[in-house]
């Protein structure tokens, strides 16, 4: 166990990112830094019946400026929760929990905030509690560099390249079409959540050995 660690922020991120929530006593988010596209900053993916599935918070950013994340506004001209919510009730229905959990995922995604940080913060705390991971969640006062703070993970779990969190491994689940594709690793939490239930917060805990980046 970790006495903190340090986070973006993020929607509904893949299992990594919980892990080393659940292997910590203080999560501190950051809220400083400009925004990142391609990001888990705005997006996840779900097990859909035809692979990998993203689902994109749209976001209003200035042209010529860079965008604080926590100043960060969410699209709201997209029609982007009925699309999500589509999606995942597609993916998920047949799911063994899915009864349990869609209502905290729904409530979540249909909550009305113009932030796309604020979101981010609702869908966060709505996990840890399913979890029961009794975490303090902090935030940054100002930006550090990459690597100054210490159990920096902000640039380490993104869509673009492999996990960079070491020590950790995804341990394989049954998946809603998984006798399709066989099991895909680094879904969103939502994948983890509503096939596993109870048992998602004693997977995480062993899929992460060390808390090294």
């Amino acid at each position: 166990m970790t006495e903190e660690v340090f986070l973006s922020t993020a929607y509904f991120p893949p299992a990594e990112y919980f892990s080393l929530i659940a292997h910590s006593r203080r999560v501190i988010i950051e809220r400083c830094e400009n925004y990142h596209r391609q990001t888990y900053r705005n997006r996840c993916i779900i097990m859909g019946a035809n692979g990998p599935l993203p689902l994109i918070v749209p976001v209003l950013r200035g042209s010529f400026h860079k965008t604080r994340i926590s100043d960060l506004k969410i699209d709201e001209s997209k029609r982007w929760r009925e699309l999500h919510l589509r999606g995942i009730r597609s993916a998920y229905a047949a799911a063994p929990f899915f009864e349990y959990y869609y209502d905290l995922i729904r409530d979540v995604i249909t909550r009305q905030y113009s932030f796309l940080f604020d979101l981010n913060i609702a869908a966060l705390g709505a996990v840890c509690d399913a979890l029961g991971l009794g975490v303090q969640i902090d935030y940054t006062r100002k930006f550090e560099p990459e690597g100054s703070p210490g159990n920096d993970y902000r640039y380490c779990i993104t869509p673009k390249r492999p996990s960079g969190v070491a020590s950790f491994s995804d341990i394989p689940y049954t998946q809603v079409f998984g006798d399709r594709h066989g099991f895909i690793p680094r879904m969103s939490i939502i994948d983890l959540l509503l096939n596993n239930g109870p048992g998602t917060r004693a997977l995480l805990l062993r899929s992460l050995e060390a808390d090294n980046c």
